[in-house]
């Protein structure tokens, strides 16, 4: 794995990982309550491309900031 697709595959998972601490178990359910297109989402969470305009989107749901969310990537 390059180091490019390595760095989607952990962005990836950490997203997943604050839904599902965050009491979601469910993407769908996650995307449905906060506007977010269920299918993108899911190709997010499984190491899709991101644009920031969306990873700004994702993070302020979770009341986290970036450099919070990249501190341990």
């Amino acid at each position: 794995m390059n180091e490019h697709n390595n760095l989607q595959y952990k962005v990836s998972k950490k997203i997943k990982n604050l839904r599902i601490i965050n009491g979601y178990t469910s993407y769908e359910t996650f995307a449905n309550d906060y506007d977010l297109d269920r299918k993108q989402y899911w190709r997010i969470e499984n190491g899709s491309n991101i644009t920031l305009k969306t990873l700004d989107k994702i993070l302020s749901i979770h009341k986290i900031s970036v450099s919070d969310f990249f501190k341990d990537l």
